[in-house]
């Protein structure tokens, strides 16, 4: 039998030829991760462990290949470490130890598909070895496979009740799922037993900034330091609940100590892009757009890769006369934001230049009545392994001469406040569409008609912090006078009964349009309103893109705010922010004391 080489299977297989465990990361998309979690499979402590373990391996014959793995780990050379590895499972394929090491390189690489199959791999070889559950669960949790997740570290913690690390990575899982409370009450047992762990401290702190308590979990980040004054995520998280706090300075600062002392590449992407919004925050715009394209860094969590053999835009390049491609990225509000610069891209390129523009299908029709010049039409979005992959099937690429992902262009054409645009609006709503509304609109309740969006539809403890509860709307609600819109797509039902049942407020529904998928349709209708209320969302982006009446709800440590008191993308948006993160209540005052003087008089 010829032995298939290990250096050429193990991207497409388990161990022994078999296909990998049930937790395959296919098709996940992955997410930055700011938490440290325990146990890490580099750290000195595993590689402590992996030594011993490696001294009871001395007789066998890979044993000098895994010694020169695991003398690369130490000197945090990834890509030795795997070719060392590679070598040792082209000789014993079934080495439990050889996948892990190799896991382990590859994590440390940034492929965090490829070290989840080799983890697998290792744990099917040597399901006794609890720690490689304990590796599985961090890459899982980093997959963002948070139920799975949980299971591998609770498994972990019951075969090690005495470790701290189960208690880490189980309260980790906790404090995302919005379980605050039960994530601080297993990190303080976890504390009692061991207080000199600095990474219990700093995973409790960063609950408790979940949880809307910057300052406090400042007094334990620094807690976290004083044990252990090398703790690069620690240091970098610090940096986070500053921003909380409006201390941007500070934040940069521990967020440029913490980049100095990782060299983690995916560690490194992550810190480049909170560094740019950190920037943003303090009107270094320019410089926040150039650390802006750690986005696109193959090492980053959530990169999106793109399907194009052209040459790539870099600021500075003549694209007079030229033919150019620019893709839309992100989130739909994303594409819709970072769409202000393509007035400048067609001036730029003049008459006798092409462009086309790839954005979300739902997206195609305004952007082509917007952009008649332009060629507008659909990306192709897959998903390959952890990576989203985007191309343009509508345009023949040979005839590009450059290509460009739409943010990137911020990087030439909006590099300080003043660069913004003046005008009304970059978007053009479908004026028939707009008379429809108006008169669709007057036989509703009298009184200015409000369009009102509440929260995001993605879901998690991290973005909806920077939404107001529902709650706190009644101030708004109250409002004598006027009749509110529902602009709100996705299911929201129970607020809209709520509202109703507990305040006497009827929210009108506006009939025929599906209000996330409608989305052309949802540009007329905002424009035919009074106002449009809310916080940043992809549609409250199509209205004020469209020069609708708008007050932006904004968080002061929102990078798109640009540091600035006013907003401005959108030169008509009002902006309400609180003056502390999450502190909403007074802002929603403001906002119901606002409606009632511009309102009153009519």
């Amino acid at each position: 039998m010829v032995r298939t080489p290990a250096r050429q299977r193990f991207l497409t297989s388990g161990a022994g030829g078999q296909p990998p465990l049930s937790t395959s990361t296919i098709g996940l998309q992955l997410r930055p991760n700011d938490t440290e979690l325990a146990g890490a499979a580099a750290s000195p402590t595993a590689l402590s462990k992996l030594e011993s373990a490696l001294a009871e391996l001395k007789a066998i014959k890979i044993a000098p290949y895994l010694e020169r793995a695991m003398t690369a780990l130490r000197n945090e050379d990834a890509e030795t470490c795997c070719k060392w590895a590679l070598k040792a499972l082209d000789e014993d394929e079934r080495s439990g130890f050889a996948w892990r090491l190799l896991g382990i390189g590859r994590e440390m690489s940034g492929d965090f598909a490829n070290a989840m199959r080799c983890y697998e791999s290792a744990l099917t070889l040597t399901p006794e070895d609890v720690e490689i559950a304990n590796d599985l669960g961090r890459l899982a949790y980093t997959l963002d496979m948070k139920a799975l997740a949980g299971k591998l570290f609770a498994h972990f913690w019951m075969a090690r009740p005495e470790s701290p690390d189960g208690a880490n990575n189980f309260a980790c899982v906790l404090r995302d799922e919005g379980q605050f409370d039960q994530a601080v009450e297993v990190l303080k047992a976890a504390l009692a037993q061991h207080p000199e762990h600095p990474q219990l401290w700093n995973t409790l702190a960063t609950a408790v900034t979940e949880n809307g308590d910057p300052a406090t979990a400042i007094t334990f980040f620094d807690e976290a330091l004083r044990l252990d004054p090398s703790f690069v995520k620690a240091q970098y998280n610090r940096g986070n609940s500053k921003m909380a706090l409006g201390d941007f300075a500070g934040a940069l600062v521990d967020c440029e100590t913490a980049l100095t002392r990782t060299r983690v590449p995916s560690d490194v992407a992550m810190m480049k892009m909170a560094r740019s919004t950190i920037k943003l925050c303090l009107k270094r715009i320019g410089e926040g757009w150039d650390d802006y394209e750690a986005r696109l860094d193959p090492k980053f969590a959530g990169v999106t890769l793109f399907a194009l053999d052209r040459p790539k835009w870099s600021p500075g390049d003549d694209i007079a006369g030229k033919s150019m491609l620019v893709m839309g990225e992100q989130g739909l509000g994303d594409e819709v934001l970072f769409a202000n610069v393509i007035p400048d891209v067609l001036e730029a390129i003049g008459e006798e230049g092409k462009l086309a523009i790839a954005v979300e299908p739902r997206l195609i029709a305004l952007f082509q009545r917007s952009f008649p010049t332009a060629n507008v039409g659909q990306h192709i979005t897959y998903k390959v392994e952890t990576h989203i992959l985007k191309g343009a099937a509508f345009i023949d690429n040979e005839t590009v001469d450059l290509w460009a992902p739409m943010a990137s262009l911020l990087r030439q054409y909006r590099r300080t406040e003043d660069a913004f645009p003046k005008g009304p609006r970059f978007l053009v709503a479908d004026e028939a569409r707009i008379a429809h509304w108006r008169e669709a609109l007057a036989a509703a309740p009298a009184g200015p008609k409000i369009g009102i969006l509440w929260k995001s539809m993605i879901a998690n403890s991290a973005r909806s912090r920077h939404f107001s509860p529902f709650d706190q709307w009644a101030p708004v609600l109250k409002t004598p006078g006027v009749t509110f819109v529902n602009l709100q797509y996705g299911d929201c039902a129970a607020e809209l009964a709520r509202a109703k049942a507990e305040l006497g407020v009827e929210i009108w529904q506006p009939p025929g349009i599906d209000l996330k998928q409608d989305l052309d349709d949802v540009a007329a209708l905002a424009c035919a309103l009074d106002l449009v209320l809310g916080f940043a969302n992809a549609t409250t982006n199509l209205a004020a893109a469209c020069g609708a009446p708008i007050w932006w709800i904004g968080s002061p440590t929102a990078w798109t705010s640009l540091g600035s008191d006013r907003f401005p993308w959108y030169p008509q948006a009002r902006l309400f922010m609180p003056k502390t993160a999450y502190e909403w209540a007074p802002v929603m005052q403001e906002i119901a004391q606002a409606l009632s003087e511009t309102f009153a008089s009519r």
